[in-house]
């Protein structure tokens, strides 16, 4: 029976996949349309993330987990977290950065080349979380947070303001190389699952309704990405802390 049921979280996956697929074709579509093809995209990417953490939930709560279902798993993140986001950001920020080589005619994509980062760092990622991974917390910053990162930078801006270049360039590729480091971070999905009873969850289903309303939700964007913000900022402040207690050691 359970292997009957696998079709269910690989169409979820299957999913997560199309989405970061439409999300490419919209980011291809912006000319004309600008900002407001980018924030689509954007949203597509999050359709996306919704998506990878739902085929999860279903193979768990139906017991279909299969090795076919974690490789579909790991191409589909490739796709929607790491090709989509890179493609976003080259169209939005990248795609005019070339630089003259022997004339006018013949132009050095360096855009592209730094766009190319991203889904490279990607595929890293997941391959090495393929081959070895920690139950209990990611090597690396996981690929869906690095993809939502840059595909809600078009939704958080909205479609009057732009990104300044001098700060969204460094920031993308922080994103990326934060993908295949040694920094460790926690997995919240894990300490929801083994906490979470229907009075906790209906709790922070209370706090996260108030916050929207003192934040407002027409600022939602700015709750979303402060989240997103602090999971990040956690595992390099907890790993300089570790730097700092192996200093102190050494120097003891």
């Amino acid at each position: 029976m359970n292997r009957r049921l696998h079709w269910i979280p690989n169409m979820i996956t299957l999913g997560n996949l199309s989405m970061g697929f439409v999300s490419i074709l919209i980011a291809s579509e912006a000319t004309g349309n600008g900002p407001q093809s980018y924030i689509l995209s954007g949203f597509f990417i999050l359709l996306a993330a919704i998506c990878d953490g739902l085929d999860g939930m279903t193979a768990r709560a139906l017991d279909a987990t299969s090795e076919l279902g974690a490789d579909l798993d790991s191409l589909a993140d490739l796709t929607a977290f790491g090709i989509a986001p890179g493609f976003l950001f080259y169209n939005m920020v990248l795609g005019e950065y070339k630089i003259d080589v022997f004339g006018k005619e013949d132009l050095f994509p360096i855009g592209m080349l730094i766009a190319a980062i991203f889904p490279a760092c990607a595929a890293y990622r997941l391959a090495r979380f393929n081959v070895a991974h920690d139950p209990s917390s990611f090597t690396g910053l996981p690929s869906p947070i690095a993809g939502i990162t840059i595909g809600f930078l078009p939704i958080f801006l909205g479609k009057d303001h732009t990104l300044p270049h001098w700060l969204g360039i460094p920031l993308f590729i922080l994103i990326a190389f934060l993908m295949v480091s040694n920094i460790r971070y926690g997995k919240p999905q894990v300490a929801i699952r083994s906490k979470l009873s229907p009075l906790r969850a209906g709790l922070m289903l209370g706090a996260a309704l108030i916050a929207l309303f003192f934040v407002g939700f027409a600022r939602w964007p700015w709750l979303v990405y402060g989240l997103i913000c602090l999971y990040i900022f956690s595992g390099i402040l907890t790993f300089l802390i570790h730097i700092l207690q192996e200093l102190r050691v050494k120097l003891d």
